[in-house]
């Protein structure tokens, strides 16, 4: 009887958590072009590229492939993600707007039912406890993760358990089919290499400790690498095969003295990475110490050997993450290319499963003590969700322009209008303003975002702006050792790309080799201010483009 009514109850709660996920995703779909959605590597970058693949025609194009709208044509096909992603099937067959929502739907409900499972079957056991693995699921698919990561982070609890599965036999089809889509759903480069790599330490430790060879969980770790490999076959190919030096060649990350590694170690503890944010400095931090001096307090040191393995990895993590941008690296790397070519850092995408089932063992050792306690790990779990309610991006970016307004559509529409003629008959640049912007609305871009193209390119565009980096050396330093963000680059606007039309802001002095310019194709500027020696740059002012429904107010330059 007991038993029974532990079980509704625990159904009960697992409706409420899944209408709590719905009403975060609804915004998506209610509100549209109006939803508002984080610009940084998502707007200004990913979104647009999307749409620029499907438009290229060459989604399903040879690993030889160009995409001839961005760069001359310079940019590799594959730059950009396999056709076989599911997100790029959603941005594929829908609007943007609800691909993206729908993308956010999928990650969260599956991130909940990923945590839930792990934590019911290998962590938080006990018939009485659902409210605390709920609770750690729920708190855990409302995090602020990095949407076209798909559930590169969000989709680890669910292959963990798939993996915990099949080491122990059991449930081992169902396993197997999770181990198979989940790679479809997520990414290898930008999250599961990470985990993957992390359970092959594992199934070492076990295969030592048990002293057998484990095959069933080494074949399922390699099971779902091949798929993963196979999917990334452009990606793959291009860092195996590929012979001419990109712009990641220049890449020097490595650049903290020890004093900045110890800050930054500190600082990715508590705050986290802006791609895999957890939240975590708020309520979870203070119930990992709290429950940590109850462990110390009663001595359960042996019983609680999860709970403190959490703690260690959560915090070993942050080590690792700060020491990669250690200036002691320069020297491996500069010898072997892997290392810049590749982000060992990303070890971190680990720390947002880690830190949620570190949450919900916490609540347990609370909640084991007396009833006060469990009131106060309920406490904690409402507590949780109330810190993530103002990350939801309708709240987080509210003060940012929506999709419809970062796009602007109908303005870019009356640009090219303006212009007259076919838009691959002509290139354009930006000022103050993200080229994914021009590149969503369909024009042809000598600038870009992209972190995989050609460093020649890099080297011909720098001509354009090296008389504005001579003026700032952050912006040299910026463009120089790193170079992702191929822009037009103005020293008195700095790293700033959203100046709405309201702003006051002017270039006075914009200084850019026009001739080199007009030399790789550049017959337009989009400037979202007025560049007041537009005459002595070679630059006719053409029209004004202002439209209620856009952020932006767009300046049509000429380069004469």
């Amino acid at each position: 009887m007991v038993k029974a009514t532990l079980f509704k109850r625990e159904k009960t709660y697992i409706v409420i958590a899944l209408i709590i996920i719905a009403i975060w995703v609804a915004p998506y779909f209610i509100l549209g072009q109006n939803a508002h959605m984080r610009i940084l590597d998502n707007l200004d970058s990913n979104v647009a590229w999307y749409k620029v693949l499907n438009d290229s025609g060459q989604l399903f194009g040879s690993i030889n492939a160009n995409i001839p709208q961005i760069i001359n044509g310079h940019l590799s096909r594959n730059a950009f993600y396999s056709q076989y992603y599911g997100i790029v099937e959603l941005f594929r067959f829908f609007p943007a707007e609800i691909a993206y929502g729908l993308n956010q739907a999928i990650c969260r409900f599956i991130a909940f039912l990923g945590m839930y499972l792990l934590l019911k079957k290998y962590v938080i056991k006990e018939e009485n406890q659902g409210i605390i693995r709920i609770g750690a699921a729920l708190t855990f698919a409302l995090t602020p993760f990095w949407a076209n990561g798909m559930l590169s982070t969000l989709g680890m609890p669910l292959a963990l358990w798939a993996f915990l599965n099949i080491q122990k036999g059991e449930q081992t089809w169902v396993s197997l089919i999770t181990l198979t889509l989940l790679p479809f759903y997520s990414t290898f480069m930008l999250g599961f290499f990470f985990f993957l790599s992390a359970m092959g330490v594992y199934w070492l430790i076990a295969m030592i400790k048990t002293k057998k060879p484990q095959w069933r969980l080494f074949f399922s770790i390699a099971y779902m690498t091949i798929i993963y490999l196979a999917i990334e076959y452009r990606e793959l190919a291009s860092l195996i095969f590929s012979h001419e030096k990109t712009n990641r060649t220049e890449f020097m990350e490595s650049t903290n003295n020890l004093a900045e590694t110890i800050r930054l170690i500190f600082k990715n503890y508590i705050q986290g990475h802006y791609q895999d944010q957890t939240v975590y400095q708020y309520v979870i931090l203070p119930t990992s110490i709290i429950a940590l001096i109850v462990v110390i307090l009663k001595k359960t040191w042996k019983q609680e050997k999860l709970f403190l393995g959490l703690h260690l990895a959560n915090f070993l993590l942050s080590v690792w993450y700060a020491f990669w941008f250690y200036e002691g690296w320069v020297p491996l790397k500069q010898k072997f290319s892997i290392l810049n070519t590749f982000n060992f850092s990303r070890y971190h995408y680990l720390r947002p499963m880690i830190i949620y089932v570190l949450f919900a063992v916490s609540l347990q050792i609370l909640w084991r003590l007396n009833k006060k306690w469990r009131m106060l790990a309920i406490l904690l779990v409402v507590l949780q969700i109330g810190f993530l309610i103002p990350t939801n991006e309708q709240i987080a970016y509210r003060d940012s322009p929506s999709f419809g307004q970062f796009y602007a559509v109908n303005e870019f529409n009356d640009i090219k209008k303006f212009i007259g003629k076919p838009v691959q008959d002509y290139r354009v640049v930006s000022i103050g303003i993200h080229p994914a912007v021009a590149q969503y609305n369909g024009m042809y871009t000598l600038d870009t975002y992209n972190n995989f193209y050609p460093l020649s390119y890099k080297h011909q565009f720098r001509k354009i702006i090296a008389p504005e980096l001579d003026k700032d050396s952050t912006l040299k330093s910026y463009f120089d050792n790193w170079g992702g963000r191929c822009y037009i680059f103005s020293s008195e606007l700095g790293e700033h790309y959203l100046f709405s039309k309201d702003t006051t802001k002017v270039i006075h002095h914009l200084d850019i080799n026009t001739e080199a310019l007009k030399q790789m194709g550049g017959d337009y500027i989009l400037s979202a201010v007025p560049i007041l020696n537009a005459k002595e740059e070679h630059l006719d002012l053409q029209k004004v483009f202002d439209s209620k429904d856009a952020y932006w107010r767009i300046y049509l330059y000429k380069v004469m």
